[in-house]
């Protein structure tokens, strides 16, 4: 069964034991899903009243979009998991001899580079919800504002914890060249969809008088 595919106490469950996945990268995935579902539901509410009419077509885009964006974060959830299983196995590899110990740094190697990878796409992909829950905190329909401003947060929190996700494994990687550039990414984009989230946040907060 994929990760996916669990109920959320399965999945709770096996995220809180010992077990090498699910870890901080399915949950931000998690968490980006989450955001998106939270998107969609604010255009939900707001496609087909009236009194939102001027703003049907982007609400009808953010229902398409969202929608996308949610598949793609739940199917990243169980990439994470696979790309991070050749990296367990890669530790536990023996190191004994100089010929085993430039074997495991080289299978490390690739296997960190390869488990970089969904973090840095889930990163992405929050990026490009980031878009869509702005427009729907700001044109969707009133008695959801709440919900769009959960969805800012969370987004924040999954473009973070997949951050970390992606510094993990470029702390130590010998190619230092490669490892500067997703971090560099990787700060590019938390950087500037963070502030993002951090603004919808802020505005969705006046909007709430608190």
């Amino acid at each position: 069964m994929t990760l996916r595919e669990q109920t959320i106490d399965s999945f709770l469950s096996q995220l809180e034991s010992k077990a090498p996945v699910p870890g901080g990268g399915g949950a931000s995935a998690l968490c980006g899903a989450l955001c998106v579902a939270l998107t969609h539901m604010v255009a939900a509410l707001t496609v087909g009243k009236p009194k939102y009419a001027s703003v049907e077509a982007e609400m009808a885009e953010v229902l398409s979009k969202t929608e996308a964006l949610k598949e793609r974060l739940l199917s990243l959830m169980d990439e994470d998991a696979a790309a991070f299983e050749p990296l367990a196995l890669a530790y536990r590899m023996p190191k004994e001899t100089e010929e085993q110990k430039n074997e495991k740094a080289r299978v490390m190697e690739a296997a960190l580079k390869s488990a970089a990878q969904p973090p840095m796409r889930i990163m992405e992909v929050c990026a490009e919800a980031m878009t869509w829950i702005a427009v729907s905190a700001e044109k969707g329909s009133a008695i959801a504002v709440s919900d769009a401003g959960v969805a800012a947060a969370l987004c924040r929190a999954a473009l973070e914890g997949a951050a970390f996700n992606v510094f993990i494994n470029t702390q130590i990687m010998a190619d230092r060249e490669y490892a500067e550039t997703l971090n560099f990414r990787a700060r590019q984009l938390l950087a500037q969809h963070g502030d993002e989230a951090n603004e919808v946040v802020r505005k969705v907060t006046a909007r709430l008088g608190a």
